[in-house]
């Protein structure tokens, strides 16, 4: 794959899932960054502008032809992949939360129950 379809790819997956799950708007990986930035990590948003910008020297830029850090850019793509992914799972918090709230619910029908039936 060469440095063109590598960029592009990458930019376009990322794109794909700040649109769909994180309701990104925008005509390009910078304005689509910019409108959820809200809901991002600094060190996320940062990696991401780099993706960008690199992306836009390429296509731009009329004397740049290659990624002058082709290994870094795949990695910063990987990892920002996944990091997106990581935002989009539910933290087990949020589900011990869920449980904790059930439970709570239960425990607060059986007093109100046994209030009724031993209170009399």
């Amino acid at each position: 794959m060469g440095d063109y379809e590598l960029v592009i790819t990458n930019c376009k997956r990322l794109e794909g899932i700040l649109e769909k799950r994180f309701g990104a708007s925008g005509r390009g990986l910078h304005e689509k960054v910019t409108s959820v930035q809200a809901k991002l990590p600094e060190p996320l948003i940062r990696k991401l502008r780099y993706i960008a910008t690199i992306r836009n020297q390429l296509v731009h830029e009329e004397d740049k032809h290659r990624i002058d850090d082709r290994a870094g850019f795949q990695r910063a793509s990987k990892e920002a992949e996944k990091q997106l992914a990581a935002l989009l799972r539910p933290t087990s918090a949020g589900r011990l939360g869920w449980k904790t709230a059930l439970i709570a619910l239960c425990v607060a029908a059986l007093a109100a129950f046994l209030y009724r039936i031993l209170g009399s």
